[in-house]
């Protein structure tokens, strides 16, 4: 692999007879703007895929490693068209480019810095023909193109209102945490603008209550809920939700515990890496 990092590639951590699986990204590149520049890291992803983080900043996390999961597990044919709102650094709108290699995934960000990365990771993967990032804010009706319309929309919108608690000061964190530019109420308005007839909408959020006040009023109902537990005998961090704008019946669905009594990953948490391609 070509060094021309200024920053940090992290090895891969694979048992030995393990093998990627999904599409390969495309060959290393040549180009120095796409490897990871100081402050910065290259992780694997899904398969052979990779993502840039900042190493001390905001990095893709277990809200979006399960709400992908979620969205991809869904019955139905494949999406075709994905729009990730609020994308961030892009790893929601990756991990579901590997899944369905076959759709064309679109993301939103208003952060110009974690836009930015998001695009790089795309081109290190190869993919910039099928997926895209917008720079703008989701409130705005017009940052995708009018009347577009997509069979999957995804979102993982922070959890905290202004004034809830301290703003995390590492790059790009406080955004992620503290509602900024809206909370799940803007996420829902949003992704009921943009959804193609009988699509989904799939977000993760702390609030059950905030949540179902946020779909009713985009006219959304929530069709599937899991809880997220981080380890035996605590309480749910958050729940993902498939929201869609057919009434349904909610499908309360097991809850997902990542770390057993002993603090190791569940079979039921080692089976959702596996689906998405992580060893």
């Amino acid at each position: 692999m070509p060094q021309m990092s200024s920053g940090l590639v992290r090895r891969a951590r694979r048992p030995p007879a393990w093998r990627a699986p999904g599409p390969p990204p495309a060959p290393p590149s040549h180009r120095p703007e796409l490897w990871p520049q100081a402050g910065e890291d290259l992780c694997h992803l899904s398969g052979d895929w990779r993502i840039l983080q900042p190493l001390r900043g905001h990095r893709w996390s277990l809200d979006d490693l399960v709400t992908a999961w979620c969205a991809a597990a869904l019955p139905g044919p494949a999406p075709l068209r994905i729009a990730d709102l609020g994308c961030g650094i892009g790893a929601v709108l990756l991990l579901l480019a590997w899944r369905f290699p076959a759709s064309r995934c679109v993301g939103v960000e208003a952060q110009e810095a974690s836009a930015a990365l998001a695009r790089r990771s795309i081109a290190w993967n190869g993919v910039q023909d099928r997926c895209t990032v917008h720079s703008g804010d989701l409130r705005d009706p017009f940052v995708l193109p009018d009347g577009e319309r997509f069979d999957l929309v995804t979102g993982t919108p922070p959890y905290l209102l202004r004034g809830a608690g301290r703003e995390p000061q590492r790059l790009l964190q406080a955004a992620c945490h503290i509602e900024q530019r809206g909370g799940i109420e803007d996420y829902c308005r949003a992704a009921a603008r943009v959804l193609a007839s009988g699509a989904r909408f799939v977000v993760c959020h702390a609030s059950p209550r905030r949540v179902a006040h946020a779909a009713a009023a985009a006219s959304l109902a929530p069709e599937m809920r899991v809880d997220v537990i981080p380890r035996t005998g605590k309480p749910a961090l958050f729940s993902v939700y498939a929201l869609r704008r057919e009434p349904a019946r909610t499908e309360v669905r097991p809850p997902l515990v990542v770390r057993d009594a002993a603090g190791q990953w569940t079979p039921e948490f080692r089976a959702v890496r596996a689906d998405m391609g992580m060893p």
